[in-house]
């Protein structure tokens, strides 16, 4: 038997990128689920599924490791119906990884090296949840391992074993379902067990399994009710809706004019806590990408938006362009900035694990290790130190992060409250709650926000919200 922690491809795994070469007419886009023709010598072949592999190891081998892999050259090579089925197939890998491991498991008498098993995820993940021909499955999967020497010898178990699960599921009509608990990694789990109860945690790992659909946040009411019907939308309330479309947003309806953005349900909820901001002062800190500063404006205050990544306040003032906004920019530490004044409202969404937003990021749960957690709330801890010196005698700081782990959120804000006698929890009611579309179970005694992702049906980011206001 293997540990609680799935073993991790080795960046020594033998696994390369395709090598760049002349970029073929695009295809339409792959994604899970899709009827898609796929052969042995078809255009979706092994360089798309060798860069599957690449992916997976980047995601595996460091935070963040995912983003970077799709943005290098030899990734953005390949042709666009490539780079959409490896995307698609090292998602659903990282998003069942657990879930593998254990079919793996129970398949063999000891635990194939970390090559193999990378193989056998792949081969599992298109027999049992893309609607890849079963033949081939199994026949790229094969040739995968004939590439290298120290998977060559396997590739006879490689193929018993898929074709194995193949019977099974012929037999069964199911592919192998696996303990909620497998699907994540055991220290994970186990903490959320201790915050949540068991069954909420098996309801938070269950999350991993859907694929998330896109949450927008809306300008204003008006334009929400004019474009519901052709984003094929569900409003969550306040001015967030669910579509219902996939592909490329920059093809949807409204999105030219700018009437509204991308923005998990869950992260729209910290700025609809505080209602009409018109004629209010407001800063952002840590504000990119920017959707918090656009519902800020969209609320009518006036924003100064803080980042200390060149890059990533770019991408807030590209957000801006595109919506008909205009903000302050300061690239500046958020903790060091020295600037003297105060705001009627203070928003510090901090840096975090991000544990919260593996239904979009599977990859976070198995990059992340405990000793990130510790460290990560350190950093909230200063940082919310320096945000209360912003707030104006009887402004309001609202924090939250996007993680589900209790250090990073309630013990963060006890421990503030503790150190700044002038400000209190402004506790949020249950008519607010219901306003914005919130379950009830996610509103604390305590009067902070605890967003669980199984909480809403077709699930929502995990994330911590509080509001405070500074004594007058």
């Amino acid at each position: 038997m293997t540990s609680s922690r799935p073993k991790r491809p080795s960046s020594r795994s033998g696994y390369h990128p395709p090598k760049a070469r002349p970029q073929p007419k695009p295809k339409p886009n792959f994604a899970p689920n899709e009827r898609v023709a796929v052969d042995d010598g078809g255009d979706i072949g092994m360089p798309a599924r060798i860069a599957a592999l690449v992916l997976i190891d980047a995601a595996l081998e460091k935070r963040s490791g995912f983003d970077e892999a799709v943005t290098r050259s030899d990734f953005l090579a390949l042709s666009e119906s490539e780079r959409s089925f490896a995307r698609a197939l090292a998602l659903l890998v990282l998003r069942r990884l657990g879930q593998f491991d254990e079919i793996i498991e129970r398949r063999t008498q000891k635990t194939p090296s970390d090559s193999v098993c990378a193989l056998l995820r792949v081969g599992l993940a298109q027999i049992g949840f893309m609607q890849v021909p079963d033949f081939a499955a199994v026949s790229t999967t094969v040739k995968l391992a004939e590439r290298e020497s120290h998977t060559r010898p396997f590739k006879g178990l490689i193929n018993a074993i898929l074709r194995g699960v193949i019977r099974d599921r012929e037999s069964s009509g199911a592919f192998p379902k696996t303990n909620p608990a497998r699907l994540v990694p055991d220290w994970l789990f186990q903490r959320w067990v201790a915050a949540y109860t068991r069954p909420a945690a098996e309801g938070i790992a269950l999350a991993l399994t859907e694929e998330p659909a896109t949450d927008l946040s809306f300008k204003t009411a008006a334009d929400l009710d004019r474009l519901k019907d052709a984003l094929e939308g569900t409003p969550l309330g306040d001015l967030a809706l669910r579509s219902r479309l996939r592909g490329d947003v920059r093809d949807w309806a409204g999105y030219d004019d700018g009437a509204w953005w991308v923005q998990d349900a869950s992260s729209s909820v910290p700025v609809a806590l505080l209602g009409d901001l018109s004629g209010k002062t407001a800063i952002d800190l840590c504000s990119a990408p920017g959707g918090k500063t656009l519902q800020l404006l969209a609320r009518g205050a006036s924003v100064v938006a803080v980042d200390r990544s060149k890059n990533r306040l770019k991408r807030v003032e590209e957000n801006l362009k595109r919506a008909g906004y205009q903000a302050e920019m300061q690239m500046a530490d958020a903790e060091t900035w020295d600037d003297t004044r105060t705001f009627d409202v203070v928003l510090l969404d901090a840096p975090c694990s991000a544990t919260g937003t593996f239904r979009r990021q599977p990859d976070v749960l198995w990059a992340t290790r405990p000793a990130d957690i510790a460290k990560l709330a350190d950093v909230q801890h200063r940082l919310l130190d320096s945000a209360a010196g912003r707030v104006a005698p009887g402004g309001t700081l609202v924090y939250s992060t996007c993680s589900l782990e209790r250090e990073e959120g309630e013990t963060q804000i006890l421990a503030f409250v503790r150190r700044h006698p002038d400000f209190v929890v402004d506790k949020v009611s249950a008519d607010e709650a219901a306003a914005i579309g919130l379950p009830q179970d996610s509103l604390k005694p305590e009067g902070w926000l605890r967003l669980l992702p199984h909480q809403r049906a077709g699930g929502q980011d995990g994330f911590f919200v509080a509001r405070l206001r500074r004594n007058g």
